[in-house]
C-alpha cells in the first residue's frame, strides 16, 4: 500500500474514533443513533474496498510490469482497475465528509441544566443517600455506587438501592419530569469475571448490561414508563479512575442514570403522551448467584 493509501485509511480510523468519542452526546436525542451507525458502517465497507481494490491494482501493476513488451499486456485492466479505485476514493471521501459533518453536530451539543423543579429533587434525594448516590447536576446525572446497589457479582437490586430508585421513581413520575428520557448505563472494573458469576454475566459487559436492566426494572415496576427507560452496559471499558493494579477498583463499580430531553414519539409520529405514575406490570426477576466479584 503506498503512503497516500496510508494516510487516507489513518484518517478515516482517526475519524471513526473521535466520532465514538462525541456520539454519546447523541443520548439527547438531537442526532439519531441510527444515523451515525449507518454513517460508520458506509465508512468502514468503503475503507474495506478501497484497501481490496488498491490491492489488485498493484498486484496488476507488478504483473505488468513483469510481462511488459509481451501478448499479455495488462494495460486494459490496470486502467480500469484505476478508474474502480478513484470511485471508490470519491465514495470515500463523501463518506468522510458526511462523518465530520456529524461530529460537528454532535460536537456542538450541550447537555444543559435540567428544569430547577427537577434539579432540587434530584440534589435532595442525593443528600439523603450520600454514601449511595452522587449528583451531577450540570449533566443531569445521578451515579449509583453498583458495591452499595447490588451484591458481589449480582444484577440484583439490594434493599437499600431499591429504597433510593423508589424514591427516584417519584421524582421520575412528576409533572416536571414528564419531558425526560432516562439512560441508565452500567459500568464495572476491570477485574475478570469470576467462574460463579460469569454463569449468569460470562463477561464485565453483560455485569454492567445486567445492572442497568435491573435498574430499569425498578424504576418501571415503580410506575415510570418503560418506553422513557433506556439501558445499556459498558463493562470495564470506560473507567472514572485509573484502576488499581488488581483492577478492582470501587469508583469504577457503578450505575450512572441520565436525563435526557426525550426523543419519544408514537406511532403517529407526534410526540407521546405524558407519563402517568400508573403501576405497570413487573418484568421477572433474576434469581440471587453466588457472588464471587
Amino acid at each position: 500500500m503506498t503512503t497516500k493509501n496510508r494516510r487516507i485509511f489513518t484518517r478515516a480510523r482517526a475519524i471513526r474514533a473521535a466520532a465514538i468519542v462525541t456520539a454519546g452526546a447523541g443520548l439527547t436525542g438531537c442526532v439519531s443513533q441510527g444515523e451515525y451507525d449507518k454513517l460508520w458502517e458506509t465508512n468502514r465497507s468503503l475503507t474495506d474496498q478501497l484497501q481490496r481494490s488498491q490491492a489488485n491494482l498493484d498486484a496488476c501493476r507488478a504483473q505488468n510490469e513483469a510481462m511488459s513488451g509481451s501478448a499479455g499486456n495488462a494495460s486494459g485492466v490496470i486502467a480500469n482497475l484505476t478508474d474502480e479505485n478513484q470511485r471508490l476514493r470519491d465514495q470515500l471521501s463523501q463518506s468522510m465528509q458526511s462523518m465530520r459533518d456529524l461530529e460537528n453536530r454532535l460536537g456542538g451539543l450541550e447537555l444543559g441544566r435540567l428544569d430547577p423543579t427537577t434539579d432540587r429533587a434530584l440534589a435532595n434525594l442525593a443528600r439523603q443517600f450520600p454514601d449511595l448516590i452522587v449528583y451531577d447536576a450540570d449533566r443531569g446525572m445521578l451515579r449509583f455506587s453498583s458495591d452499595l446497589t447490588f451484591g458481589s457479582g449480582s444484577d440484583q437490586v439490594q434493599p437499600a438501592g431499591a429504597d433510593a430508585l423508589g424514591r427516584l421513581a417519584t421524582v421520575l413520575t412528576s409533572n416536571e419530569a414528564q419531558g425526560y428520557d432516562i439512560v441508565i448505563v452500567g459500568h464495572t472494573d476491570s477485574q475478570r469475571i469470576g467462574a460463579a458469576t460469569a454463569q449468569r454475566h460470562p463477561t464485565n459487559m453483560h455485569l454492567s448490561a445486567h445492572r442497568a436492566i435491573s435498574v430499569r426494572r425498578v424504576l418501571g415496576d415503580r410506575g415510570v414508563a418503560w418506553e422513557r427507560i433506556q439501558a445499556a452496559g459498558w463493562g470495564e471499558h470506560r473507567p472514572s479512575v485509573p484502576n488499581n493494579p488488581t483492577g478492582g477498583t470501587a469508583e469504577n463499580r457503578r450505575v450512572e442514570i441520565f436525563l435526557v430531553p426525550s426523543s419519544w414519539r408514537g406511532p403517529s409520529g407526534s410526540a407521546a403522551p405524558e407519563a402517568t405514575t400508573r403501576q405497570q406490570a413487573p418484568e421477572q426477576n433474576r434469581t440471587q448467584i453466588d457472588p464471587t466479584k
